[in-house]
């Protein structure tokens, strides 16, 4: 039998000012400003959430609009409809065509 994750949810109608930590999976369908810091879990923003926030997760795939720096410390994926104003840290980074991109991407290569 496959383990279900569970995860939190903040819905659209829903305006987060401060700082969001979170011990299990979080999707953000709303707007947040901030910041989140996920530690080991994944982090989702939905194609109508608005952040303003630096985000810090195992993993984060990016629908919506984020300003604000990502660190994925597996993965980090932009969807076809991401806009992400910010740098991106992670050493696995999936950009989707269609998907925006202002700042840097370190993958920690050389």
């Amino acid at each position: 039998m496959e383990e279900r994750r569970r995860a939190s949810w903040i819905s659209g109608s829903i305006l987060v000012r401060g700082d969001v930590v979170s011990t299990e999976d979080l999707v953000i369908d709303g707007q947040v400003q901030g910041t989140i810091d996920m530690g080991g879990h994944v982090l989702t923003i939905g194609p109508s959430a608005s952040v303003v926030a630096d985000l810090d997760a195992k993993e984060v795939t990016i629908s919506g609009k984020v300003v604000g720096s990502v660190m994925g410390s597996a993965r980090v994926e932009l969807k076809a409809t991401a806009s992400v104003d910010g740098d991106v840290t992670s050493p696995k980074f999936v950009m989707e065509d269609g998907a925006t991109l202002k700042g840097k991407v370190d993958t920690g290569k050389k």
